[in-house]
């Protein structure tokens, strides 16, 4: 079965702050989003995901990107920009904090590719956009084990369970 993922955007209406989580395993901020289960549509994914890590039950506004992985650290990628319906917002199991943040101001620790995601959403194109996911790459990951070695090694693991369990 072919790994795929996917991402939600949440813009607050005036566009000008953007929704993210801090996850709980890996304490980054990042986009909403997770894996796509057996037999479930990246649509129906990113609902179930939205509402698992943000409390919001949200709607699909539209498609921004489809992301095809260079290699074997990142996985073939859809990125939906949503609005939220309705809810409060309230931690999961997989979040420890939700925030909105001012486009200008995003947090320092916000991994690739997720800076990219988030512009590609900004730029608001009528069309969806296709492309490879370059700025996840070898040179990023063993920087990132110097600047930041704890966080590389928690994502490791984390990686490596994924895989363990996927394999099951």
């Amino acid at each position: 079965m072919k790994q795929e993922s996917i991402h939600g955007v949440i813009f607050s209406e005036n566009r000008q702050e953007i929704l993210l989580i801090k996850r709980r395993d890996i304490p980054v901020w990042v986009l909403p989003g997770g894996g796509i289960d057996e037999n479930e549509s990246p649509e129906s994914a990113i609902l179930r995901e939205m509402a698992e890590e943000t409390g919001y039950q949200v709607k699909i506004k539209r498609k921004v990107g489809e992301y095809s992985p260079k290699h074997r650290l990142t996985k073939f990628s859809h990125l939906f920009e949503c609005k939220i319906l309705q809810g409060n917002a309230s931690k999961g199991d997989e979040t420890r904090d939700i925030k909105f943040f001012p486009l200008k101001a995003l947090p320092k620790l916000l991994p690739p590719p997720y800076p990219d995601w988030i512009q590609d959403a900004i730029l608001n194109l009528p069309k969806l956009i296709k492309k490879e996911i370059k700025s996840v790459s070898t040179w990023i990951v063993i920087k990132s084990l110097f600047t930041h070695p704890i966080l590389c090694f928690r994502f490791f693991i984390t990686r490596i369970g994924i895989h363990i369990n996927s394999k099951h």
